[in-house]
């Protein structure tokens, strides 16, 4: 009894002082959100240097946890993006603000739109920001992410697309949209056992020792886990060029099965690991 009653006294106490205000600095913390997020898109270090504070604790969607120097560091480091390259735009929706003084908890739903190869691809996550105003301007203290994961149909349209990506990349000898749709550690395991891992391929493809006529898919089906989606599916193919083999070509199409791995990176679904074989 005597627990309930300290208690009501405490918070009777401290609700004045921490009860949110309006937020008259709603318009400027939107405003300065909007500019921010626009200097991702452009990799600027000047941007992020004025939005985080010195004293930054920013939590990402991963789980992994770094200050401003960590961010700014990586910002300036970054090499120069390739006109090739995939490009991203950010933008916020459900911006919410409670102030509360000189302090300020901005909650929005981040939003960001990729094009990869002709290729769309929409991630989300929920973003909260806490901001402290110091000598007339706001800067984020805090930060933390969290991803929103995509409905299972939206998942399956990803997948499909990736998939379908690599398939078109390699019948057009598309190096480049290889390289985007395929993880560092890929790994192609033919059904003699031979493994082709992926810059062994791009190699292949990028001096036309390994050329596809004809490429063509069927029986797709993807069965997503989480981060982590197994597509199956059938395809006529014939190759025009095989590289270190005895036939320069194949007499005819052909139907392998396979099964490709892809996981979800940063938003992104890679293919790490294919196996194809044929009766």
């Amino acid at each position: 009894m005597k627990l309930v009653m300290w208690m009501t006294v405490l918070l009777s106490t401290l609700a004045p002082g921490v009860r949110a205000q309006t937020a008259p600095a709603a318009g400027e913390l939107t405003k300065l959100l909007e500019e921010f997020l626009a200097g991702p898109s452009r990799n600027d270090a000047a941007m992020h240097d004025r939005f985080w504070a010195e004293e930054l604790i920013y939590t990402g969607s991963s789980g992994r946890r770094v200050g401003k120097t960590d961010i700014v560091r990586d910002v300036r480091s970054a090499p120069a993006p390739k006109p090739a390259d995939p490009k991203t735009t950010y933008s916020a929706a459900d911006i919410r603000v409670r102030q509360y003084g000189g302090t300020a908890v901005v909650a929005f739903r981040l939003v960001g739109t990729t094009d990869r190869a002709g290729q769309t691809e929409v991630s989300s996550y929920l973003n909260t920001g806490t901001f402290a105003k110091r000598n007339g301007r706001w800067q984020a203290v805090a930060w933390q992410a969290t991803r929103v994961p995509p409905s299972p149909d939206d998942a399956g349209k990803e997948v499909t697309a990736v998939q379908d990506a690599f398939h078109q990349a390699l019948v057009a000898a598309d190096a480049k949209t290889l390289e985007a749709v395929l993880d560092d550690g890929f790994v192609w395991t033919h059904r003699a056992g031979e493994r082709v891992p992926r810059q062994q391929l791009l190699d292949q493809i990028g001096a036309g020792k390994l050329k596809y006529s004809k490429m063509e898919t069927s029986n797709v089906e993807a069965s997503i886990h989480g981060e982590t989606t197994i597509v199956r599916g059938a395809s006529t193919r014939q190759r025009s060029a095989i590289p270190d083999a005895a036939e320069s070509s194949d007499a005819a199409p052909f139907t392998a099965f396979y099964t490709m791995t892809l996981v979800r990176k940063d938003g992104l679904w890679k293919a790490v690991a294919l196996h194809t074989s044929r009766p």
